[in-house]
């Protein structure tokens, strides 16, 4: 669960309570001593280099879905389809190259992945999604998305104590959501039963409802890094679907 176009900071009071909350071998004979050989050598069974224009371990079905215009790629790598543990990657793009740019340890829906979300699953979306608005209980860190502060976005206390600062800064994923909008307005334009509010946010150590969450550090990083001008984007999933 779970917006600075340019530098705007938008202050919110304490409003309602957010409703938040994946051979064969050669013939004797001829040169065949020497093709053995060559299939034998280091330089054979050498890892092809990866393709520099490319995010690395996304197939060509979401890699078609990455905006031209983006510069910046927030990779999130699902360990397994029911898996809640991942791996974030930062990748920045310079001319036709990207480059990694940081990563850190995350997780994803405590049931996984999924290529049809519908509310409540427990499974996170897998999918290429555009990167617009910020928030938070926290004041702003300097964030570029436009970030709004306000304490209605805060965990509710009767979560587990553990859930309480999950919320003290967030991106909001656009999926099912009106950009340009706060990350907890209730809009979902394609309805509820899709599901919605999926946001990166800080992790409490284990699953989410199907969020992305990283480490405090990691998150006041990705909010003075994302620039709306580079027009980010997320591109998550579990290794499989991410690779198909």
């Amino acid at each position: 669960m779970h917006s600075t176009g340019g530098t705007a900071k938008v202050l919110i009071g304490t409003a309602a309570v957010l409703a938040l909350l994946t051979s064969c071998s050669g013939q004797d004979g001829g040169d065949g001593a020497k093709k053995d050989a060559a299939a034998s050598s280091p330089a054979a069974h050498r890892a092809p280099e990866a393709d520099p224009t490319r995010v690395p371990g996304v197939g060509d079905r979401l890699q078609g879905q990455i905006p031209a215009a983006s510069r910046q790629v927030v990779a999130v790598y699902g360990k397994g389809i029911d898996s809640a543990d991942s791996t974030v990657v930062l990748y920045t793009k310079t001319g036709k190259t990207w480059k990694k740019s940081a990563s850190w340890q995350g997780h994803n829906g405590k049931k996984g992945w999924t290529t049809a979300h519908h509310e409540n699953d427990k499974r996170s979306p897998v999918g290429v999604y555009t990167l617009s608005d910020a928030g938070g209980v926290l004041a702003d860190p300097g964030a570029r998305l436009p970030y709004t502060q306000t304490a209605s976005i805060q965990a509710p206390h009767y979560w587990s104590k553990s859930h309480w600062h999950d919320f003290d800064y967030v991106i909001a994923i656009d999926y099912n959501r009106v950009k340009g909008t706060a990350p907890n307005d209730p809009t979902r334009p394609e309805g509820q039963t899709k599901g919605g509010s999926i946001w990166l946010h800080m992790d409490h150590g284990s699953g989410t409802s199907a969020c992305v969450s990283i480490s405090k550090a990691g998150m006041k990083s990705l909010l003075t890094t994302l620039d709306p001008a580079r027009h980010p984007v997320v591109v998550m999933g579990d290794k499989k679907n991410l690779a198909a």
